[in-house]
């Protein structure tokens, strides 16, 4: 299920790899207790990311990898892994409190990668 974090994180995506004139992979690990869902992406949104790449004159991969280990932890693999040049993730608004907070998934993704990250908000 399309998320606005998700979406805007897609946006960002297509539009860096059509300017860097490279392939863009796209990573889904559906897990237990996931914030947005535990389901695989489905056949019509699938259908639906890879017609706006194809628009955008972009090659894109979609990749489903089940849950193992930690989630920054396997992006930042995988990205290590594909020798990506960036790192394109979408952030969730938090509420003041929750900004306090130290250990987010975006956080450790900024902290832990090798490489650039490009993190985006959805619009209002």
């Amino acid at each position: 299920m399309p998320t606005p974090e998700g979406n805007a994180a897609f946006t960002a995506a297509l539009d860096e790899a059509a300017r860097r004139r490279e392939a863009l992979v796209v990573l889904s690990s559906p897990r237990d207790g996931a914030l947005v869902s535990t389901e695989p992406p489905s056949p019509d949104d699938t259908e639906t990311l890879q017609a706006q790449a194809q628009q955008a004159g972009v090659s894109m991969d979609l990749r489903t990898t089940p849950h193992r280990g930690e989630l920054p932890d396997l992006l930042i693999e995988t990205a290590e892994e594909i020798n990506a040049s960036v790192i394109v993730i979408g952030l969730r608004r938090r509420t003041a409190i929750g900004k306090l907070f130290l250990g987010s998934t975006a956080q450790q993704i900024l902290l832990g990668a090798e490489r650039p990250v490009l993190a985006v908000k959805a619009r209002r």
